[in-house]
């Protein structure tokens, strides 16, 4: 019998996914760890009548963009779809993204393409949601992301995208969990990692790192379990929180666990407190570059009123606060706005902002007219975007800001909301750019500017 031959290809591109792009007998073939340029065999493993999607078998001519993964775990995990590729090549393919949605769904072309944000490309990662499972085939307890394409949990030694001290606990908490009476009932481990205030040896402040561990178990701990996550918390300087149920569960255990976490902003003087659950950036050494960049482009000044729509705990909120008159802030979350004000106290801004609780994704011209006009306004929403946001503004030109800076993680409904903005609403696509928020991975942040045409 004759051995089959795996087919050949040259790649032209990368998608959204980062995969390779090319084409055989009519088929677009897109290739897991294939890059630009280069010529490889696959494997099929899922065939479409216009489409499939294969593995990469072999390179036989390789880009010069290509090194050599990192992480042990790559191709398994996933956590990592692009350690493959140098870190210049992942970040042109994210700007390509971008431009190719504004393009073939908006309809639009940024004036200016400005230059994508970009830091640490490892140990960026300070929140992540690690899952868990008892595998006595595999010799117990497994702890990390799961693996590529799959619901099983990789099994994860280490990870680099993860602060190191975070990485070093994946082996450590695998044998905790094997220890507990639970073992079988906590499917999940959720990672915070916070700055901490510490003394150097000249009795100046410094920042080290506060980490919380949130367990979510889904049966009561005994007074066994209780000792081990006492003695697991002090033997590796961690925090332990327990959730038994939604998010509104969430309790602190054990003695130190109530220490607060926070990051700063201290481009603008800001302490940002939060809880294990709040939504903050995975990143943050992006994200304080990415505050400076929308502050920049915003250029509130002191006579203005600004709206920031999806503010979260106050994340962009109070960095504007320092610079505008006023400030409005909207979410649709009642403890993230609970959280928000806080903060605003904290940081001595109370008098120049406004929290309020709305759902945007069914906002309309009434809300905004309701609170009046603004000079400016940020939007920075979820995955969905902020279609309704948008279109309340286009339907009410004479309410709406004449300036918009708009964060999203999403290019395609950034494209959406883009075409609304500039097709509907008189607006002008003044600047749009990449935010390297997730080095390592496909996931396109970024940042654009509206303004309205004179």
């Amino acid at each position: 019998m004759q051995k089959s031959v795996d087919p050949e290809i040259e790649i032209e591109s990368l998608d959204q996914e980062g995969r390779g792009v090319g084409h055989a007998d009519g088929k677009v073939i897109f290739v897991e760890g294939a890059l630009t340029g280069e010529v490889v065999t696959y494997a099929s493993r899922q065939k479409k009548p216009n489409y499939e999607i294969a593995d990469l078998v072999d390179v036989h001519r390789a880009s010069a963009a290509r090194v050599v993964p990192r992480c042990p775990h790559f191709g398994v995990c996933g956590g990592c779809s692009m350690q493959h590729a140098n870190a210049q090549t992942q970040v042109a393919v994210k700007q390509r993204v971008l431009e190719d949605d504004l393009r073939h769904i908006a309809k639009v072309h940024a004036e200016t393409i400005a230059r994508a944000i970009h830091g640490p490309a490892w140990g960026y990662r300070f929140r992540a949601r690690l899952s868990v499972r008892y595998v006595p085939k595999k010799g117990g307890a497994l702890v990390g992301f799961h693996e590529k394409k799959s619901g099983f949990v990789a099994d994860m030694r280490e990870c680099h995208v993860l602060p190191r001290h975070v990485s070093d606990l994946l082996v450590p908490l695998r044998a905790l969990v094997d220890s507990l009476s639970i073992r079988r009932r906590l499917p999940q481990i959720e990672v915070a990692v916070g700055e901490r205030e510490v003394a150097d040896t000249r009795g100046e402040a410094s920042c080290g790192a506060t980490t919380v561990l949130v367990l979510r178990i889904l049966d009561p701990l005994t007074h066994e379990d209780e000792a081990k996550l006492a003695a697991f918390a002090d033997l590796h300087d961690v925090r332990f929180w327990l959730q038994s149920k939604g998010p509104d569960t969430v309790v602190p255990f054990g003695p130190g666990s109530t220490e607060a976490l926070f990051y700063t902003l201290p481009e603008f003087g800001i302490r940002m407190p939060f809880t294990p659950t709040d939504f903050t950036q995975v990143n943050p050494f992006i994200n304080r570059a990415l505050v400076g960049r929308t502050l920049r482009l915003l250029a509130p000044e002191a006579h203005e009123r600004v709206i920031d729509l999806f503010c979260g705990l106050g994340n962009f909120t109070l960095p504007i606060a320092r610079q505008a008159r006023e400030v409005v802030g909207i979410e649709g979350s009642t403890p993230l706005t609970r959280r928000a004000r806080d903060n605003a106290a904290i940081n001595g801004l109370a008098h120049k902002v406004a929290f309020s609780v709305a759902n945007l994704f069914d906002a309309d011209a009434a809300l905004f007219d309701a609170l009046g006009r603004f000079d400016k306004a940020l939007i920075d929403p979820p995955r969905e975007g902020a279609l309704a946001v948008v279109k309340a503004f286009a339907a009410s030109p004479e309410r709406a800001p004449w300036r918009i800076v708009y964060v999203s993680c999403n290019p395609a409904t950034l494209a959406r909301d883009a075409a609304v903005l500039v097709h509907e609403g008189g607006y002008v696509l003044r600047e749009a750019g990449i935010v390297n928020m997730f080095p390592q991975t496909s996931h396109v942040e970024s940042i654009a500017l509206f303004e309205r045409a004179a």
